[in-house]
């Protein structure tokens, strides 16, 4: 099993194997997350992306899917993007985007793993602009981890704000989760 770890600081500047990118589905760069990882990646991140574009994803990521590129100029040897779904509010659709939820981080952490990483880093997807309420966005993320199968060593959720920190430290707390918080 993972060591999960929950810090609140910039995702750009984590010094691990593998940066998971909050990305949209055309992998081209948006705001929030990915623009910032693009922008400290620099261009060999977007090239990384325009080639599997051209070859392997023609239509973009699917929702709840996730590739890896490399890292640019960043510290990690990899990002690993993924597109987390947009809330839909809630019923029944909600239920649906939440299974693409959970994939997005499974298959976030798989990938990672595949490639060899010890340690990745992660935002709390689809909880920014995409609308995701954050009290259900930190349990999906912690569940998700702690159910892994497939995970780096050391899972690290880096979270923009003091408030997201608190949910992701309050959602462990509901799961029974054993988390470093730091």
């Amino acid at each position: 099993m993972a060591r999960i770890e929950l810090v609140t600081g910039d995702l750009t500047l984590e010094r691990v194997d593998a940066i998971v990118n909050a990305a949209n589905s055309s992998l081209l760069g948006g705001g929030g997350v990915d623009g910032a990882i693009h922008r400290a990646g620099g261009p060999e991140i977007l090239a990384a992306c325009r080639r599997l574009r051209e070859t392997t994803l023609p239509d973009g990521l699917p929702t709840g899917e996730a590739v890896a590129t490399t890292a640019g100029r960043l510290a990690a040897r990899w990002v690993v993007h993924t597109v987390g779904p947009v809330w839909p509010g809630a019923g029944a659709e909600a239920v649906r985007r939440r299974a693409l939820l959970v994939g997005a981080y499974r298959n976030s952490l798989a990938v990672a793993a595949g490639l060899g990483a010890a340690s990745v880093a992660l935002p709390a997807v689809s909880a920014g602009i995409y609308g995701w309420p954050a009290d259900d966005a930190a349990e999906v993320a912690i569940g998700t981890a702690v159910a892994a199968t497939e995970a780096p060593e050391l899972v690290r959720f880096v979270l923009f704000s003091t408030r997201m920190h608190g949910e992701f430290v309050a959602a462990a707390e509901r799961l029974g989760a054993e988390v470093v918080v730091a």
